[in-house]
């Protein structure tokens, strides 16, 4: 199949797939999966390397770790030392350690084993964080442990890479090397029999960490190590002091391209650098990216190379789903499932464990249990170069290959469960971590954020007294250290509002950011304690209407009233009276409140809004109504950029300011 040809395919079953998985509520790992599953018939009839498109889409890795390394400082980096060090290693230590006492009892050599719990001690560091970045998770607790275990299995890899050819069989060497090559033979066949017969270690190089090239082996340690510390601090010592004016040069010739081509040859570089020492390309970028964290480039260089790492991404989870062996998968279905499960209940224990000793609070302790319990991509690379070094016999990599695959496509479905299952239902009835409330109070406010932590001050300034409940612990550290009395523990639970006085309440804030949980809290209290009066915080419009239909009549966004200040800004800068500018403002909120009153009873969440004709039409209706009201109040035409108008000239906005002075 021609390049163009394999293009549309993998286009077309992406943009197929996807949104309808998003639409269903699966996700677009989900999607990109099925999509490949649906087109890898196909791709097998016209022989297409599977495995060689995936190295390459693997690429996606290096670019996502690259964005996540902008968006930390290195002060936040050294913050998460503990947890990075002490979490991270916990968790590949003791999951390599069951691992392997779980091949042994099933009667494997120790060397085997020990290979085997290596390979499935790493997580998905592609579906992980894409997950976590969709669903807005990726700042919350359980995100942050997360990001932290994945950042030091990247690290991990290195010395893997290094230990593994120790573990060599000679037993081994025949069935498993080619002798015209020197390569393993057949690899690939258990990854979905696609593309070629053979896959040698070099080629097995993937976004987290080659294999090695052949020079880098051949030369004494201590200066394999000088040549290590060189590259970290070349790409340190280069992105403090040379991106800088290297950006401000390609500035000049103002072209977007231009830039889009420097940013891409930094990251590929910095990725190559890292291959030609050994070294994980991913590392290197997120130092990198660590590095420009407070460049002023950011935010270019994140909108430049975001669009590639989500297509290559998309590739990647495709041709993991394409990768499935499913003749090798039915003849040994029982086994096949029996050792994915039980890989998944075995790490997400493991997980679980870890997060209560690291206080990671529910629910982000099951979401970081969840999230990271399936193998990882760089498995399929190990599991390469175990082969390659005579370590592991192809039919137990078979196997491997097939656990690794299947335990990446259960993934999004573990996260379904965490939002539907554990999210929403399953907190409502744990509580063993939360404070005991010794006081109660007519004011309780669920959530002390950056919204809710403006109620409390404003209340408190007043002269009220508040009931404060928040499972965000280090927030509550820092409020009690300036004397406000706080609880924590998790507002969505019935017999936590009950302890803090809901019963006798007058009026309680629903702050907190998960609107699932806002949601749950909203339709409990209204149903079973209608006295109380509610506000609640709505994230957008759609979370408008949900909280409308559990009851809440009193339901502020949270970017609402900034925008309505802003747009009138906005009026007054072109050349709008300030008076008549706030008269459109307050005219705008008024019709936007009677608007979602009369479009609230027509909002379906099982259908999108631009779909739903009859919410659709009375919008436009309603839209205007709004500027015939608008015109007619401030004698001035809302829409009159549409009809000719030129905007004022600076001379004429500078004497409106100066008459909003003197008003």
């Amino acid at each position: 199949m021609d390049f163009l040809s394999l293009a549309f395919v993998f286009l077309v079953a992406g943009v197929v797939a996807v949104p309808l998985a998003t639409r269903f509520g699966l996700g677009s790992v989900l999607g990109y999966l099925i999509a490949g599953i649906a087109i890898s018939p196909l791709l097998k009839t016209f022989g297409v390397d599977v495995i060689s498109l995936q190295h390459f889409a693997e690429f996606g890795v290096v670019m996502m770790l690259f964005l996540v390394g902008l968006e930390l400082e290195p002060k936040m980096l050294w913050q998460m030392r503990t947890r990075l060090m002490g979490l991270g290693g916990l968790q590949v230590g003791l999951t390599t350690a069951l691992v392997m006492g779980a091949a042994m009892a099933l009667g494997q050599p120790w060397s085997i084993s020990l290979a085997i719990g290596l390979i499935l001690a790493l997580s998905s560091t592609a579906i992980v964080l894409q997950t976590l970045n969709e669903k807005g998770l990726m700042k919350s607790e359980g995100g942050k442990a997360s990001f932290s275990v994945l950042l030091f299995q990247d690290i991990a890899v290195i010395p893997m890479l290094a230990l593994i050819p120790l573990l060599a069989l000679p037993e081994l060497m025949p069935q498993a090397v080619d002798l015209n090559h020197g390569a393993p033979t057949h690899v690939v066949e258990a990854a979905g029999d696609h593309g070629a017969d053979s896959h040698s270690p070099e080629a097995s190089a993937d976004a987290h960490g080659p294999s090695g090239p052949d020079w880098i082996d051949t030369i004494p340690g201590w200066q394999r190590a000088g040549l290590t510390v060189a590259a970290i601090a070349a790409v340190i010592v280069g992105g403090s002091l040379l991106t800088q004016p290297m950006f401000r040069f390609v500035a000049q010739a103002k072209l977007r391209e231009l830039f889009t081509a420097t940013a891409l040859m930094m990251v590929i570089g910095i990725a190559l650098l890292m291959s030609l020492v050994g070294l994980s390309p991913a590392l290197g970028t997120f130092l990198a990216g660590v590095v420009l964290a407070n460049s002023e480039y950011r935010h270019e260089l994140e909108s430049d190379i975001d669009p590639f790492k989500g297509l290559l991404l998309g590739l990647f989870f495709m041709t993991v789903g394409a990768g499935i062996n499913f003749g090798l998968l039915f003849d040994n279905l029982g086994a096949t499932l029996a050792l994915t499960l039980g890989l998944i209940l075995l790490k997400a224990g493991v997980l679980f464990a870890l997060a209560r000793i690291f206080g990671v609070l529910s629910p982000d302790k099951w979401l970081f249990s969840l999230g990271l319990a399936q193998a990882g991509e760089f498995g399929f690379v190990l599991i390469s170069f175990t082969l390659a070094n005579h370590v592991i016999p192809k039919a137990i990599a078979d196997q491997l290959l097939l656990v690794v695959a299947l335990s990446m496509l259960l993934t999004p479905l573990l996260f379904i469960a965490y939002d539907r299952l554990i999210a929403t239902r399953f907190l409502t009835s744990e509580g063993d971590e939360a404070d005991d409330i010794d006081e109660s109070g007519h004011i309780i406010i669920a959530g002390h954020g950056r919204w809710g932590g403006i109620v409390n001050r404003m209340l408190l300034s007043a002269g009220y007294k508040t009931i404060v409940l928040d499972h965000n612990s280090a927030i509550l550290e820092m409020m009690r250290a300036f004397k406000f009395k706080v609880f924590y523990g998790d507002p969505s639970r019935p017999d936590l509002l009950h302890a803090a006085g809901i019963h006798e309440a007058k009026l309680l804030v629903v702050a907190i950011d998960n609107p699932h949980q806002a949601t749950a809290i909203v339709h409990h209290v209204t149903q079973n304690h209608p006295h109380v009066h509610v506000i609640a915080r709505a994230r957008d419009r759609n979370h408008v209407y949900e909280l409308y239909s559990a009851g809440c009549r009193d339901i502020i966004r949270e970017t609402f009233d900034s925008g309505v200040r802003a747009g009138r800004s906005a009026l007054e800068s072109l050349g709008q009276h300030p008076y008549d500018a706030e008269r459109m403002a307050r005219g705008f909120v008024e019709h936007d409140l009677r608007a979602i009153r009369e479009l609230a009873p027509l909002y379906n969440h099982e259908i999108p809004t631009h779909e739903n004709e009859a919410y659709v039409a009375r919008t436009m209706e309603l839209r205007e109504e709004a500027e015939d009201a608008l015109s007619r109040k401030t004698g001035v035409y809302a829409g009159r950029l549409d009809r000719g108008w030129v905007p004022p000239e600076p001379a004429d906005v500078e004497a409106a300011k100066k008459t909003k002075k003197a008003d």
